[in-house]
């Protein structure tokens, strides 16, 4: 029987019983899935489904074949090897003692003589060097995830269920991963946002609060039908108002005809015109006429209603986010930054950065290169005044905002409304809101406690905060903004960076990301490094 995956009708809530999944159907065969949503959606926990890992509170989970499952996080003990998870410390340490001439006989039976070069061939295709017998621990979270990859793959499994596989890697790493996911033909369901990686894929199914939808093709080939839908949605969204409103129209002319028509049966019955039975049959009927007229045009109303509500909704599932923001009035000709020679490291080690001579002027956007360990977050960190250079020097010439993974500029234990006002103290109350409120921080939204915030909303409220005030800083420095964002939080960070118009200073591995926010300068610091 061909490798299948089949979900039936499957149901599943989170333990503070929020429904994550509700009556999803979906199949799966041997081609490569991008499963995409926002955070919180129920994406790592489908994989967990498939993988045997949670069972739903109803329907099915069928699978035919076997699946490796590589998970965000793994917990380590010291005593684990990178051999280990391929499952062959044994056969190895047997291996070795046939090659020494030590294995007994019924060990040669089962060596297995090509062990060596196979486990080569499956780390050689996720591009990683290491020893068979190097600790876990002492990987970095990049070099851990491409070998926990080498080993999934090297298991020849019939599906491969990755969870966020790019996360943490390098360019390098990120490459090796997307390198070899385009070449797998078997099963895989990746949940990923990564955009580039979701380029290879097969097919797209995304998970919203509404449906599981599958799309044939991939990345942009899903985002063009998107295009197509919000169309049709903002079609149909126009329709139904329409025939609300006409609906509306009618019930008023009927009620006026009504009233016109009952005024004059009136007259006639007070002048005798008419015999008191025949008046009293005429008034019933009308009145019989006249109920039956205004259910049938609320049943039709609240027809139209729910298409509205329905087309609603569909829109803000696909609408992409925009804004527009203040100018920083940043000349063209504006010295931003200056460093001249400078060589910056930590105190008890080595210098990381030597006789590294950058600027910055006018509302330029430079992206800093470099593999993992190249210093990048010390470079954002000497640009910030974190550290000082041992020699040289460095200039910030202008206000800055800079902005790490744990947005630290925001505080947590205050609302995303205060965060706004301390930042920007001389904007009023409607100032405020109207500033949030551009980026989807509505009303009570806007309220919400910083520490409460997921990751995408958390780098969203900072961009208001810093952003939305009357004239934002010149120069934003931005280290890894995207990682952890699903793709609907990263494309209006996206937006909300195209639209400023100051100086940008990046940290990102993410090209699609680099891209979408017009990079036109890149320092690789692979040559301060030696």
């Amino acid at each position: 029987m061909p490798a299948s995956i089949s979900l039936s009708n499957l149901t599943l809530s989170a333990p503070d019983g929020r429904v994550l999944l509700s009556n999803i159907d979906l199949n799966f065969g041997p081609e490569r899935t991008g499963l995409v949503g926002r955070n919180g959606v129920g994406k790592t926990t489908l994989l967990d489904l498939i993988a045997g890992r949670r069972t739903p509170q109803s329907g099915t989970v069928s699978v035919q074949g076997r699946v490796a499952m590589l998970r965000q996080t793994v917990q380590l003990t010291p005593d684990q090897c990178v051999i280990d998870l391929f499952g062959a410390r044994h056969t190895l340490a047997a291996l070795r003692r046939a090659e020494q001439g030590l294995a007994t006989t019924d060990e040669l039976a089962d060596v297995d003589w090509t062990l060596d070069t196979r486990i080569a061939s499956a780390l050689e295709r996720v591009e990683l060097s290491t020893a068979l017998d190097a600790p876990l621990t002492t990987l970095s979270g990049g070099q851990a995830t491409r070998a926990r990859l080498a080993a999934l793959t090297f298991a020849e499994p019939d599906f491969l269920l990755l969870d966020e596989p790019t996360n943490n890697l390098d360019r390098a790493g990120r490459e090796a991963v997307i390198d070899l996911l385009a070449d797998w033909r078997h099963g895989a369901i990746i949940v990923s946002h990564d955009r580039e990686l979701l380029e290879t894929v097969d097919a797209i199914v995304e998970l919203t609060s509404l449906e599981a939808r599958r799309y044939g093709g991939n990345w942009s080939q899903y985002r063009a039908r998107r295009d197509v839908e919000l169309s049709a949605a903002r079609h149909d969204l126009a329709d139904a108002e329409k025939r609300v409103a006409e609906i509306d129209r009618k019930a008023r002319e009927t009620t006026e005809r009504k009233a016109r028509k009952d005024g004059a049966g009136a007259k006639q019955r007070a002048k005798g015109d008419m015999p008191r039975i025949a008046a009293g049959l005429r008034k019933d009927r009308a009145e019989d006429s006249g109920g039956e007229n205004a259910r049938l045009a609320e049943r039709r109303r609240t027809q139209a209603l729910e298409l509205a509500s329905a087309a609603r909704q569909r829109i803000e599932v696909l609408r992409p986010f925009s804004v527009q923001l203040p100018s920083t009035h940043l000349p063209a000709s504006r010295m931003v930054l200056r460093i001249e020679a400078a060589d910056v490291g930590y105190a008890s080690e080595a210098l990381i950065l030597r006789d590294l001579t950058f600027s910055i002027s006018g509302p330029e956007r430079v992206a800093i290169t470099g593999p993992n360990g190249a210093g990048k977050t010390t470079l954002l960190k000497l640009v910030s005044g974190e550290l000082s250079p041992s020699r040289g020097t460095v200039e910030v010439m202008t206000r800055f905002a800079m902005f790490d993974q744990a947005v630290g500029l925001l505080d947590a234990s205050a609302s995303i409304l205060d965060n706004f006002r301390r930042i920007n103290p001389n904007s009023g109350e409607n100032a405020c809101r109207a500033a949030l409120a551009r980026f989807m921080f509505r009303a009570d939204a806007a309220l919400q406690i910083v520490s409460s915030l997921s990751g995408g909303q958390l780098l969203r409220a900072g961009l208001a905060c810093v952003l939305g005030g009357v004239t934002p800083p010149p120069l934003l420095i931005l280290d890894e903004p995207t990682n952890h964002l699903d793709i609907a939080s990263m494309e209006a960070v996206e937006a909300g960076l195209r639209a400023y118009d100051g100086a940008l200073l990046v940290v990102s591995h993410d090209e699609t990301f680099l891209e979408a926010i017009a990079i036109g300068r890149r320092l690789d610091l692979a040559a301060y490094t030696r």
